[in-house]
């Protein structure tokens, strides 16, 4: 059930009102179709503008990298899309997320750099990484779990009737709000239609 916790922060905050959610002409397929691929740049600790919470908290997402390391040596960018392809494309944490955990994790000696080709740098796993999994392996695997489910939950939400009848939303909003000058009045019926339509979803 831990998904209810997006909807609350206030739909206006996404759709209402000219300053919203950055929907005005051409900014509404940025911020709606885009809205299944989380990225924790954007999502930040309730400053954003969506005020979405982070997708994993820092403890969670140090132990999903240890995990991905143990697998197998990797660079930050391969672990951003190794979590975004586990994640079915759901979930892509940024760079500026990546990079500080992985120093963390080598200044906690859970990690270290490996030689690599090239110039990117590239960690393994340490004998103390190893026995910290070891120590979480149930929260790692329910971690993973999520990721899976991250991914179904996208899949499930871009397909058939639910993909035709987003795309139809997005063509008709991009043409009423395409002219120079948008009716304040009409802006906050549509957001009005629209934060209904999600109150309606949310009790299904």
């Amino acid at each position: 059930m831990r998904h209810h916790h997006h909807h609350h922060h206030g739909h206006p905050g996404r759709f209402g009102g000219p300053g919203g959610g950055g929907w005005g002409r051409g900014g509404f397929g940025g911020g709606f179709g885009g809205g299944w691929g989380m990225h924790d740049g954007r999502e930040g600790g309730g400053g954003g503008g969506r005020g979405r919470r982070r997708m994993f908290d820092g403890g969670e997402l140090r132990l999903l990298l240890l995990k991905l390391i143990e697998e197998a040596p990797r660079h930050g960018y391969d672990l951003i899309r190794e979590i975004e392809e586990r994640s079915g494309g759901a979930y892509a944490p940024s760079p500026g997320v990546i990079y500080p955990t992985l120093t963390l994790l080598d200044e906690m000696n859970l990690i270290e750099e490996a030689k690599a080709e090239g110039a990117k740098k590239q960690f393994a796993i340490t004998e103390t990484g190893r026995a910290h999994l070891a120590e979480r392996q149930a929260e790692v695997e329910a971690l993973f779990a999520r990721l899976a489910e991250l991914g179904s939950m996208a899949a499930r939400a871009s397909g058939g009737p639910v993909r035709r009848a987003m795309g139809n939303l997005h063509a008709v909003l991009r043409e009423r709000l395409a002219a120079a000058e948008v009716d304040p009045d009409m802006l906050h019926d549509v957001a009005g239609i629209l934060d209904e339509a999600a109150r309606k979803i949310e009790r299904l």
